[in-house]
């Protein structure tokens, strides 16, 4: 009996690390209706070559994406794969996309600094922010979530965590689907290709 009940704990407790390895996002503190999914939506923000708009990509599947240009890891990764999966497509595939960087962090991403950022990762892809309250409307209309963590005992002042879901707008601008964090380059590609063919 003893050994039942303790493998089935056991099981239990599996399960629920499994779950918390695959599908928790402590960045996402936003509650969501279960089947709901965001709306998305037109927006328009500053990059460093002026104002920015969802709607100026009209033809163009967009692949957007919250963050940081201090974010020390969730960042880095998901552009690296992303990017990855960019370097894979065509030359004439790579004209009908778009991936834009949005900045959580106006106090400290300038435009400016966005352009040095996201251009490390590939040359075509813009970085855009804007004030606290039009960058709070385009993480709703997503979907999305941010908040400020002050730290104590780091030169940063502070950090913000982010949901890091890669957010895929068809060529009509309506949002179609969202890549959860550490989503493959391959099956990046594969969205990609399937939203330009489509």
């Amino acid at each position: 009996m003893k050994n039942t009940l303790l493998g089935a704990l056991i099981a239990f407790l599996l399960g629920v690390l499994i779950w918390l390895v695959l599908f928790f996002d402590p960045a996402a503190n936003k509650e969501a209706s279960v089947g709901q999914f965001p709306q998305g939506g037109d927006f328009t923000l500053q990059a460093a070559g002026g104002p920015v708009s969802l709607q100026d990509f009209r033809g163009k599947v967009v692949a957007l994406y919250f963050g940081y240009t201090w974010c020390p890891d969730i960042c880095p990764t998901s552009l690296g794969l992303l990017t990855m999966a960019v370097n894979e497509l065509t030359p004439e595939e790579l004209a009908q996309l778009q991936v834009l960087f949005i900045s959580v962090d106006p106090d400290r991403d300038t435009p400016e600094r966005l352009k040095t950022y996201v251009e490390y990762f590939h040359q075509q892809m813009i970085g855009a922010t804007g004030s606290k309250a039009q960058i709070d409307k385009v993480v709703d209309q997503y979907g999305g979530a941010y908040r400020i963590v002050k730290e104590t005992d780091s030169a940063m002042d502070y950090i913000v965590d982010h949901s890091s879901a890669l957010y895929l707008v068809d060529q009509q601008g309506k949002l179609v689907k969202t890549l959860a964090h550490g989503t493959a380059a391959e099956v990046v590609l594969q969205e990609l290709r399937a939203l330009i063919h489509q």
